[in-house]
């Protein structure tokens, strides 16, 4: 035995330097999420064992060299072996299923938290803290609507407070992930997605791009900060006190891509800039989504694009299986409406 000693040895002392952050987390919501994976784990080592055990018990039992076992070649059935074979998979199945939904329901990344920790439940009167998260390209933008202030590739918040997380990207598609606090959640342009989670320890933890969006992806990294309320205060008041001002024109700068980027802190923040981020319109010559989207509502491009919409045939929607559902009215023609006579010629000819 004693060659295996180094190997041994080499391995454990490899393992040693592994960090099961996702196994040991410091935020409830994936202290939750983890002991949902353990408790699947458990319930399928309920099958899975006891299969693999018979496995090698009938290979031992059955082997070719032993005369004494029991030889039934015309057996073909048995009602308490298939009740067995069937109904623990299917209790075990069952089990699953139920624990996936609730966990499903309540770790929903939109939901806002009922409790801080497994032993602290949430106060009345506690108000999360807002952040606001962009992907950029190839970095993370936080903006603290409340506090005034934004950083880049650096976050903090109060231990015990709970976080709502307000995220969305500039390009390309990303994913917000810090593994201690809670999963992921992707962030994509010109949409919103919500994250609600809470940090119980004190300390430093990694946060990154869990979705790969190019060149620069493996430096997209930044580092959460878990600290007291105090410590959080002094932090938001460094921020304001060293920090440049982040206007649309330095975001536009600072939207461009670029690879590792230092911690940057700006103690200033332009007035709705994230929601112009979402609303893809930074730019001052630029029409925002929700403007577009509100053409559109009224048939597209204002009131010629209102006077020109149209909708399916009757034979259409008849051979799509669209004839119960309700009828939708889309742009069927642009023209210019610049007199009456255009007008009513238009609401004459589609409609």
């Amino acid at each position: 035995m004693k060659p295996l000693r180094g190997p041994l040895l080499a391995t454990t002392l490899l393992l040693a330097g592994c960090q099961t952050v996702l196994m040991s987390p410091s935020g409830d919501v994936a202290v939750q999420q983890r002991n949902l994976i353990v408790n699947a784990l458990l319930l399928m080592l309920l099958i899975i064992v006891p299969v693999i055990a018979l496995t090698l018990l009938f290979a031992w039992r059955y082997r070719a060299s032993n005369t004494k076992a029991r030889y039934t070649p015309d057996w073909d059935h048995s009602v308490l072996l298939e009740l067995l074979i069937w109904s623990a998979p299917l209790l075990i199945i069952i089990a699953l299923g139920a624990l996936t939904w609730v966990s499903t329901h309540k770790l929903d990344p939109y939901r806002s938290l009922d409790r801080i920790s497994a032993h602290q439940p949430m106060p009345a009167d506690a108000r999360p803290l807002e952040i606001d998260v962009v992907a950029l390209d190839w970095k993370w933008l936080f903006i603290y609507p409340e506090q005034g202030i934004a950083t880049v590739n650096e976050v903090a918040a109060p231990v015990d407070r709970p976080i709502r997380f307000n995220i969305t990207a500039s390009t390309v598609m990303n994913s917000f992930f810090i593994p201690a606090l809670a999963g992921q959640v992707y962030a994509m342009p010109g949409m919103q997605t919500q994250l609600h989670a809470v940090i119980n320890k004190p300390g430093q933890f990694e946060g990154f791009s869990a979705n790969y969006s190019g060149a620069g992806f493996s430096g997209m990294h930044f580092v959460f900060h878990g600290v007291s309320e105090q410590d959080f205060k002094q932090w938001v008041n460094q921020a304001k006190q060293t920090g440049g001002k982040l206007d649309r024109d330095t975001y536009l700068k600072l939207e461009q891509p670029s690879q590792n980027e230092p911690v940057r802190r700006y103690a200033s923040v332009a007035p709705k800039l994230y929601n112009a981020i979402l609303d893809r319109c930074v730019e001052s010559n630029r029409i925002c989504q929700s403007d577009m989207m509100s053409l559109d509502a009224q048939g597209g491009q204002g009131i010629p694009g209102a006077l020109n919409v149209t909708s399916l045939d009757g034979v259409t929607r008849e051979r799509l299986g669209l004839a119960s559902a309700p009828v939708a009215r889309y742009v069927g023609a642009m023209c210019s409406a610049n007199d009456p006579l255009e007008v009513s010629s238009a609401r004459a000819v589609v409609h």
